[in-house]
């Protein structure tokens, strides 16, 4: 006799029979293998005797959204009413005018899922499923989820849920150059305890491979679409691995088997079939699974519109089905003629109302089987936590005395060290992205040297100085743009790791810092190298070494500021429009094509926080700040004037007549102008060179602690 367990509804009358609200088990005239290879009920319906330890349950489960801009009950205080009094079709959307403005996504779900066995959530795209998955997993706010997902009769509290499950997304989210041993290995890294020994580590970690059947590809790297690595199924699987390194109690999975060959989807399956075997619960959605898939399967809910119409084995489809009226085949796949009648419902004038009404009279036929109680947890959900413990789950250290658990396993400290090796992996196995702007700096370092070589001590010879001065510093952000794209590419695999707790968002933050920072050392000197002597700037060792700390200041500007944009901007093609616009904002406003003197009230606030302002005026300090600079001299004060034209013989009498206007003799050599003068010109009187760099520096730290806040705030990894 099969035992099909679901969680009790509103009966048509709108009351409970039991008045409990618990899950009930339905007896069903179908054989159905437990757990193990062990029969639930034997041929007296007696229970075989395992006593499992862990029972999700999940009862009445309702979640809406807004479906119009218009206002309107946001159908949170929804109750679950028979469905009889719902609309005939439960996928139209309501034509009435004083029907709610929402559309339930979810509809009175319930059901259960046990230790050692495998549930899965089956329907057409657009029925719930992996809404469902996230419901249950906790990734949906509970103030817009209503119904109640117990573990032995206790609720899940956030921190408790995210340290003994695991959620697998329906993407691959993995770095392309690790290998399936490295992407493992720094897994566990970071979900296991400090306190675990590394051979601990090592050892789980190959035993891990063992499970999921990568042991042939344990040194390929993963790949994509630029490097050749392991097939669409073995990532799979590692991505599965990943998440499970832990060995946790609960694992939840969307979709796994999509965009898999039969094959290859067999196989995952078959490695959720040991997880579950080893003492957890699987929870996974599914779409169209094979017979051989099916086989392999526990219990089987089928969606509709967000509401259940189907619930139990696998086993009980065919009769079922047969009772409703539309027996199956015995040569057709019983999950795909389920989901081709539901389509067929779906788009008849009744919609799947009757199967919904058939499901509820089904499980209302079905008297609770004697022998549940066998099969119900016979310890409290501390006790059953320690008990897993005890026999090797969860090895990620929970704290299971004081009756909670850690949201981390390690120390900040020890989630940057491993982030940082990781990130420098990552980099050493792609040279090419930095070789690439290396060679971005050098070129441009190249065409300003010969561009601007070996200036003059002369009024034009100053005016090049600004104008290469204003080019190079906009030039060291502009090269910054390529930064955007590198955490886009990671954010995914971020979302995936903090969603339950693999490291801290600070972590990341102060590991990118880290690895990006030696890269920036390296573009600094070759740059400072290719065009502080050849454009012959002044000062020598000590110019030289504040010119190189100017442009690395403004590398760490650059760079934090498009890094905090990637974490606002989610789109590449959107990101460097805007990194290229506001740094245009930043160069017309650093000083160099209207001095801040002559840059209107209204907008002199935009000169200030201009990031070009602070090292363009620095290396302007720099260069013309230094005594004994002369850069204007007898008669170049007539260079920019029509009298520049002149002879030099006519600039001579010029001047003298000047100077005995003047009183003061104004020889051929004499220093009209020095470097001061220049900076007073163009109004660089405010902060000093040190002044200058320190607070370019400053900059890169403030757009990196912008860029912590936006990763805590769009990183809920939640549905509202």
């Amino acid at each position: 006799m099969l035992s099909l367990v679901s969680a009790a509804t509103v009966d048509p009358a709108g009351t409970d029979d039991d008045g409990s609200g618990s899950g009930s088990v339905f007896s069903l005239a179908m054989p159905q293998p437990a757990p193990g290879g062990v029969d639930e009920d034997n041929a007296g319906g007696a229970a075989s005797g395992r006593t499992i330890q862990f029972r999700l349950a999940f009862t009445d489960l309702t979640y809406s959204v807004r479906r119009s801009r218009h206002g309107g009950d946001d159908g949170g205080g929804k109750l679950c009413l028979p469905v009889q009094l719902r609309s005939d079709r439960v996928t139209a959307a309501a034509t009435d005018a004083h029907a709610p403005r929402t559309k339930a996504l979810l509809d009175c779900v319930s059901g259960e899922a046990r230790e050692g066995e495998i549930l899965a959530v089956m329907g057409a795209s657009g029925s719930g499923k992996s809404t469902l998955i996230d419901a249950l997993a906790n990734r949906i706010s509970r103030d817009s989820l209503k119904g109640a997902v117990t573990l032995n009769g206790e609720p899940l509290t956030g921190n408790i849920l995210k340290s003994m499950s695991a959620y697998v997304m329906q993407d691959d989210l993995l770095f392309p150059m690790l290998t399936v041993t490295e992407t493992l290995s720094f897994a566990a890294d970071f979900r296991l305890p400090r306190s675990l020994s590394a051979a601990k580590k090592r050892s789980r970690v190959q035993a891990l491979i063992d499970q999921l059947g990568l042991r042939a590809a344990a040194d390929t790297i993963i790949g994509d679409e630029g490097h050749r690595g392991v097939s669409g199924g073995e990532r799979r699987r590692v991505s599965i691995g990943t998440d499970i390194i832990h060995d946790p109690i609960l694992l939840f999975l969307d979709e796994p088997t999509s965009g898999l060959d039969s094959t290859s989807a067999f196989m995952v399956v078959k490695v959720l079939r040991r997880i579950a075997e080893s003492g957890s619960i699987v929870i996974t959605s599914i779409h169209q699974p094979s017979q051989r898939i099916l086989g392999l399967l526990d219990r089987l809910i089928l969606l509709s519109g967000g509401r259940t119409v189907f619930s139990g084995a696998p086993s009980a489809l065919p009769p079922y089905f047969a009772e409703f009226g539309f027996p199956v085949p015995d040569d057709e796949n019983r999950a795909e003629f389920a989901l081709d009648l539901i389509r067929e419902l779906e788009s008849s004038p009744t919609g799947t109302k009757p199967l919904v009404d058939f499901h509820r009279t089904w499980k209302l036929m079905h008297a609770a089987s004697p022998d549940a109680a066998a099969w119900a947890p016979t310890m409290s959900l501390k006790e059953a936590i320690s008990a897993s413990v005890s026999r090797g789950k969860l090895v990620s250290g929970a704290d299971v005395a004081a009756g909670e658990m850690r949201t981390y396993a390690n120390p900040f400290w020890v989630e940057m060290k491993v982030l940082t090796q990781r990130s420098a992996i990552n980099t050493r196995r792609m040279p090419e992205l930095f070789l690439i702007r290396l060679g971005a700096v050098v070129v441009t370092g190249v065409i300003l040297a010969t561009v601007f070589f070996r200036l003059d001590q002369s009024p034009k010879g100053a005016q090049e100085r600004l104008g290469f001065f204003a080019f190079a510093m906009s030039t060291m952000f502009y090269t910054c743009a390529d930064a955007l794209p590198v955490f886009l590419q990671e954010r995914y695999v971020f979302l995936r790791e903090t969603a339950y707790g693999a490291y801290r968002h600070v972590s990341y933050v102060l590991s990118n810092a880290i690895v990006s920072f030696p890269p920036l050392v390296v573009l600094s000197l070759a740059f400072a190298f290719t065009t502080f002597f050849a454009v012959g700037l002044a000062g020598g060792a000590s110019g030289f070494a504040f010119y190189t700390l100017a442009i690395l200041a403004s590398f760490w500007a650059g760079s934090g500021f498009v890094t905090f944009l990637s974490g606002v901007i989610p789109h590449v093609m959107i990101g460097y429009t805007v990194v290229v616009a506001i740094l245009a904002y930043f160069l017309l406003f650093s000083g160099f094509f209207i001095n801040r003197d002559r840059i209107p009230a209204y907008w002199l606030w935009f000169h200030y926080m201009s990031l070009v302002k602070y090292p363009f005026e620095g290396v302007l300090q720099n260069e013309f700040g230094r005594a004994g600079e002369c850069f204007v001299r007898g008669a170049q004060i007539f260079d920019n004037s029509p009298i520049g034209r002149l002879p030099e013989a006519v600039k001579e009498r010029v001047l003298a007549s000047i100077s005995s206007s003047l009183g003061y003799r104004i020889a051929p050599d004499t220093c009209v102008a020095n470097g001061w003068t220049v900076l007073g010109q163009v109004a660089v009187t405010q902060l000093g060179k040190w002044e200058c760099l320190l607070v370019t520096a400053a900059w890169g730290f403030f757009f990196r602690i912008l860029f912590y806040f936006s990763l805590v705030l769009g990183s809920k990894n939640k549905r509202r």
